[in-house]
């Protein structure tokens, strides 16, 4: 059974949050850092999280303070940041990442600290749930169950993304609906990429809607969106141009959205975008898909093997 504190014991007064990331993770947990929040009000509260995400962090209004150094490099490193972490003397702490690195901090953190409390699934915590793989269920489930052993039980349905906002004026985007395509992903995970026939396809698809495909990326994607460009030289690439706050703007603007599972079509669709992922054997939409009203999954194995009509169909369904 989860642990939980005595109703005599004083509220906490400090508290840390830790979320590195990965980027869909915390665009995930901002529900559940709301919940948090709005159940200490008057307390101090510090989110531990890296520098990609330190910007956001910051702008969700959530925190009164905010470190990027929480994933230092080496057991030296790591163990040198738990042990500042335990001169800061927090009451509680939420623990939203839940592995080897904050296991090492849960521990550390500890020491000569017996009143610690500690809501995560680590054996030993004051507030702690085991969670084991299965059943299967989503990061936001596995979250939510998690601050019940803490005692909160309000989580927003879904993260609140309002904050985040960008000017769009110095992209050079045409005038009328646009429809995102985010044919890229983490380089050490090039199976998660569909092939570039799919995205092709759902750009020829996009225009015959009247719709301008738009393309969102990074340099290391490059191929993926070159690709594209080349194919249908109507779509417009923003490679390397879009922030946050651009990415959830260009949301709210687009009709629809397609993209593998990764980051950006976490952020695309929390922020209202119709969207349609697609998924390899490599991540498993019912753990990971993006945490919002309308998305839709395809799944292969292999996505080479996903039909072009089925990805034109999905997509024909969110431009609906």
């Amino acid at each position: 059974m989860p642990s939980s504190a005595s109703s005599a014991q004083p509220a906490p007064r400090r508290i840390l949050l830790i979320k590195l990331g990965a980027f869909g993770d915390f665009i995930v947990a901002l529900a559940h850092m709301k919940a948090v929040r709005d159940a200490h009000p008057d307390a101090h509260i510090t989110l531990l999280t890296t520098p990609a995400f330190a910007g956001m962090g910051r702008a969700c209004g959530l925190f009164d303070a905010v470190r990027d150094d929480g994933r230092p490099k080496g057991f030296g490193g790591q163990l040198a940041l738990a042990r500042d972490l335990r001169r800061q003397r927090f009451d509680r702490v939420y623990d939203l990442q839940r592995n080897d690195r904050t296991k090492l901090m849960f521990h550390v953190m500890r020491l000569g600290r017996p009143g610690l409390e500690w809501n995560g699934i680590f054996k030993g915590a004051s507030h702690s749930l085991p969670d084991p793989r299965e059943p299967r269920r989503h990061a936001a489930v596995r979250y939510t169950d998690q601050l019940a052993a803490a005692g909160i039980t309000a989580v927003p349905p879904q993260s609140d993304l309002s904050f985040l906002d960008g000017d769009l004026s110095g992209l050079g985007l045409p005038d009328g609906p646009l429809v995102l395509m985010v044919p890229g992903g983490a380089p050490q995970r090039p199976a998660k990429r569909a092939p570039s026939a799919l995205f092709i396809a759902a750009a020829r698809h996009a225009l015959e809607t009247g719709a301008t495909p738009v393309l969102i990326g990074t340099d290391k994607e490059a191929d993926a969106l070159d690709a594209i460009t080349g194919a249908v030289p109507e779509a417009v690439s923003l490679r390397g141009r879009t922030d946050f706050g651009q990415l959830a703007a260009l949301a709210r603007r687009a009709r629809a959205a397609i993209g593998n599972d990764t980051g950006p079509m976490h952020l695309i669709a929390v922020a209202g975008c119709p969207s349609v992922v697609l998924f390899s054997r490599e991540s498993d939409p019912v753990e990971c898909r993006p945490w919002a009203m309308r998305v839709e999954t395809l799944q292969r194995d292999d996505l080479a093997d996903l039909p072009v009509a089925e990805v034109t169909a999905a997509l024909g369904r969110a431009l609906s």
